[in-house]
């Protein structure tokens, strides 16, 4: 893919990704059966047939809890991703600068979190 360099190289990459996606997803619909059964379409819970209500009340207890790991888990990829690219000479202090104000952004919806789970008896 020299014509397009390093991009090119990305766009063919996706080329391929949609060319073993798409016969996956369009080969079902047109040799998969059409006709609807009631009793098919009818929801089940490990084979038996459902009883009561379908609804039921989802606990946010773990909410702040979520997003801790979350806050996390995206520092740590950018952190990583930082510091494999980090050359004090090439990056200099902007990156410095630009980490510090990313991990200090973070900040906020972590002590959001923190706060979400020291009040759990409000959910």
């Amino acid at each position: 893919m020299a014509l397009f360099g390093d991009i090119g190289t990305v766009f063919a990459m996706g080329l391929v990704g949609m060319g073993f996606t798409l016969p996956v997803v369009l080969l079902p619909r047109l040799f998969g059966p059409r006709h609807p059964n009631p009793l098919k379409n009818a929801p089940f819970e490990s084979g038996q047939v459902p009883q009561g209500a379908g609804k039921m009340h989802f606990m946010m207890q773990y909410y702040a809890y979520l997003l801790m790991f979350i806050v996390f888990d995206v520092l740590g990829m950018f952190l990583y991703a930082w510091a494999a690219a980090y050359k004090p000479l090439s990056l200099g202090l902007s990156s410095d600068w630009a980490v510090t104000l990313f991990i200090g952004m973070l900040f906020i919806p972590m002590g959001f979190a923190l706060v979400l789970a020291g009040r759990r008896d409000l959910w």
